[in-house]
């Protein structure tokens, strides 16, 4: 990895391991707003509208969270990688097999089984960047907030 730059008060080796940590949670977050949509397309049933509407700010939340990753990142002097492929390549974690329409009750069971990694994953990178970078900590445990806020609504919805 080439940095630009690095920031006051990091060295490069750090700069690199919080980036590198960074990168894979920007995968994350891309393929989650990518899943939620894709659940938003094609759940069906007697409670399609309030999910299909619950879903869409979701995609939006997270798609703001990939961005404050990415700058994030652009801020340590790297470079986000937001092509699809860097998805791929980035991937540690067990995706969403659902496809079709499927009745809501599906989607949501499949969802909070994704974001129980999700999150999880997030956990473990705060517990890693608070080692490196209060500040990049910081921003994932934001993010985890509001990840685990959305699973609770999708987590009553089913009860």
């Amino acid at each position: 990895m080439t940095l630009s730059f690095v920031v006051p008060g990091l060295d490069e080796a750090a700069s690199e391991k919080i980036i590198a940590i960074l990168s894979n949670r920007l995968a994350q977050e891309q393929e989650a707003a990518l899943v939620l949509k894709h659940a938003h397309w094609n759940v069906t049933g007697p409670n399609f509208i309030a999910v299909h509407e619950m879903i869409d700010p979701e995609v939006d939340a997270v798609l703001a969270q990939a961005d404050e990753t990415a700058e994030r990142i652009s801020t340590l002097g790297g470079s986000p990688d937001g092509r699809p492929d860097a998805i791929v390549r980035q991937r540690t974690w067990k995706g969403v097999d659902l496809t079709g329409r499927r009745p809501t009750a599906d989607y949501l069971k499949a969802l909070i089984d994704y974001y129980d990694v999700f999150i999880a994953d997030d956990r473990k990178a705060i517990a890693e960047l608070d080692e490196l970078d209060v500040i990049s900590s910081n921003i994932i445990q934001d993010h985890v907030q509001e990840l685990e806020k959305f699973q609770w609504f999708m987590r009553s919805h089913l009860e």
